[in-house]
């Protein structure tokens, strides 16, 4: 009886480097367990600070805080990197929390109280009835009302990038190549959710089919074993998906 060869599927590798990614996570458990002060500086300057600049200008620009803080874009930047660096001491390696996560969540965190605080600022100096007002003020007003529609943003942004998180450790743990397919297809769908108008269950299951290229006996196989996968990670506070709403 002949032996089928089982062959796996090799994953490329992603060409694009991370600006914090294990080796920025490990300087920081490094930097923690530092004795003196002039090590600590080194660490700190030539493998953390780089990454801090980067998760700062990235949530600054993305979001948009810039255009709701009374400061310019390098001070708020500044600011923002400083209490990162305050808050060294408190990321706990041992919870199993990726660095990139903890850090990102405690500045984006940041920036929406520094936001609120110019917008309750400027709500004190600007009369809603006053329609005498100056542009800049009437400007300063219509930032305000999008204040929680730009917190909503940020919160589904988070919530996403959190199942996508989950979806790719789901895929780390998949052998054959039609789970990979299957999962492949289900971060497709998720990729273009907003492109796409699927109205129930059954044109969702012809999607994934057409995508994967898998009979609905090989997708629906696949999807099983997904399932278990997900139930299980989604025990672990690492990936809770939900965050954030």
């Amino acid at each position: 009886m002949a032996i089928k060869k089982v062959v796996r599927r090799r994953r490329k590798k992603s060409s694009t480097k991370q600006y914090f990614d294990k080796n920025t996570h490990n300087a920081i458990v490094k930097y923690q367990g530092a004795s003196s002060i002039s090590q600590r500086e080194q660490i700190y300057v030539h493998e953390i600070l780089p990454a801090f600049n980067k998760l700062a200008e990235n949530l600054i620009f993305i979001y948009g805080f810039q255009k709701t803080s009374e400061f310019s874009y390098e001070v708020l930047k500044s600011d923002c990197i400083s209490f990162l660096y305050e808050t060294l001491g408190k990321f706990d390696p041992t919870r199993g929390t990726k660095a990139f996560s903890y850090f990102n969540v405690v500045a984006k965190n940041w920036l929406i109280i520094q936001s609120k605080k110019t917008a309750k600022n400027r709500k004190r100096h600007i009369s809603i009835d006053d329609t005498e007002g100056t542009n800049v003020q009437h400007e300063y007003f219509e930032t305000f009302s999008v204040d929680a529609i730009q917190e909503l943003r940020i919160n589904k942004a988070e919530s996403m990038a959190s199942l996508f998180d989950l979806m790719r450790e789901i895929k780390s743990r998949l052998n054959s190549d039609n789970e990979i397919a299957c999962i492949d297809a289900i971060m497709t769908l998720f990729n273009k959710i907003d492109e796409i108008d699927l109205l129930n269950k059954r044109a969702v299951f012809v999607y994934m089919r057409d995508l994967s290229n898998l009979s609905p006996k090989q997708l629906s196989i696949a999807m099983s074993t997904i399932r278990k996968h997900y139930r299980d990670l989604v025990k672990d506070d690492r990936f809770d998906i939900f965050f954030g709403v």
